[in-house]
């Protein structure tokens, strides 16, 4: 049994609680947080403990789950933990990746530890799409939409601002801008060009809400990049209106093959998602049993989706996989 722990209890800690208890070759050891640990109650029953203790529980834990934000915990906490534990992330600040990957492969490595970066959606199987089709038609282009629905890392970087009590931000793709791409047309798109960014925000009383708006809109890597709406709401509105946390999105390939490049080509991508941490949270835990599998055969460092092997992935042997899904 590949034994499981979760650092950090919110909507992706408690997906992945739930994606472990489906998983017949794993054991939650339990759920580690900053919060005081009798406060929590898990939704199988797991045991929860502080943080401060997790050291206690070196031996005990073959893949940490890292739940955290990417805009101010991660790229602290999984360097410091890779340390001591296999550990995994789901960090998705695409332009800070690079950087990201390198500090915690220099801690990894140096503890003889593996930590898979940046696994969910996207990045992780949006990035694998990507790639694949990269590879088959090179003579194309990538274009990436997502939504409609609710970013976990932007409504969290949101959160992060002073006086702001609560956020959700949606993703929506530009219909016009889609369209195009489905036909084959390759067309030239900027970022603004492909998405809108829609905020609901709770502020505290008294709070400036200029002062909000203005570092919102001009957040880099979030929002300066897109148009962005900022609607002050109510708490009472916010949870009544905007409870759920769907998403989706789609990767997109075009290109053309033959001498005169006369023959175009389509290759989409799709996810329509009911819940976006528990989908995330289910990508995560496949790839705990890849992290599980490559450490075994004695990989250290740092490491992304690209470097893993969908055999790897799967609770099922190579030869029933080759058998049944070939």
């Amino acid at each position: 049994m590949i034994r499981v722990a979760i650092y950090g209890y919110g909507n992706l800690g408690k997906g992945i609680e739930c994606a472990v208890n489906y998983a017949d070759d794993m054991t939650l050891v339990g759920v580690f947080t900053r919060r005081d640990p009798s406060t929590l109650t898990t939704l199988t029953g797991a045991p929860v403990y502080s943080s401060d203790d997790i050291l206690l529980y070196r031996d005990d834990i073959d893949v940490l789950v890292l739940c955290g934000g990417s805009a101010t915990d991660l790229p602290t906490t999984t360097p410091e933990l890779a340390k001591h534990f296999n550990v995994i992330d789901s960090f998705d600040t695409h332009a800070n990746i690079p950087t990201h990957l390198a500090n915690v492969d220099a801690t990894a490595r140096e503890s003889r530890h593996l930590a898979l970066i940046s696994a969910g959606w996207d990045p992780g199987m949006f990035s694998l799409a990507r790639l694949y089709g990269s590879a088959i038609l090179p003579n194309g282009r990538d274009y990436t939409f997502w939504g409609k629905g609710v970013s976990q890392g932007h409504s969290d970087a949101i959160r992060r601002i002073e006086g702001v009590l609560d956020a959700r931000q949606y993703t929506i793709p530009v219909d016009s801008a889609l369209d195009k791409v489905r036909s084959g047309v390759c067309p030239d798109l900027t970022t603004r060009d492909k998405h809108i960014r829609e905020c609901y925000v709770v502020v505290a009383d008294g709070v400036d809400k200029a002062r909000v708006e203005r570092e919102i809109v001009t957040m880099p890597n979030y929002f300066a990049d897109y148009d962005t709406m900022v609607h002050f709401v109510s708490q009472e509105v916010l949870d009544r209106d905007h409870k759920g946390i769907p998403h989706g999105g789609f990767v997109i390939r075009t290109g053309s093959t033959g001498l005169d490049k006369a023959n175009n080509h389509v290759v989409e991508y799709s996810l329509k998602l009911d819940s976006n941490p528990e989908f995330t949270a289910s990508v995560i835990t496949a790839f705990c049993r890849a992290v599980y599998n490559m450490h075994m055969r004695g990989e250290v460092g740092a490491v992304t989706v690209f470097d893993v092997r969908p055999v790897d992935l799967s609770p099922l042997s190579r030869e029933q996989i080759i058998a049944s899904m070939l």
